[in-house]
């Protein structure tokens, strides 16, 4: 997964469509991500269609497919800003 630079990051996917899209390309089963992270199969299918969740759930889950959620405090200063 390609995380871009803070001046792209308007063209950039959300955190939230780059977890449902690591989630499709793992190959692993929405059963199997739940039982691993313990996040309830109904969320997590909720997710993937596209309502939100927590960042800390998030996280279990992006740890679960070997990513690691970093929060670019700069990114946040600029959204703030706007």
């Amino acid at each position: 997964m390609r995380w871009r630079k803070h001046s792209d990051r308007m063209e950039a996917m959300k955190m939230s469509d780059q977890i449902r899209r690591a989630i499709e390309e793992s190959g692993l089963s929405r059963y199997r991500i739940a039982k691993a992270t313990g996040v309830d199969e109904g969320i997590l299918s909720r997710f993937m269609h596209g309502s939100s969740m927590r960042t800390d759930t998030l996280d279990r889950i992006a740890e679960c497919l070997g990513l690691v959620l970093r929060v670019d405090p700069k990114a946040r200063r600029a959204r703030g800003s706007n």
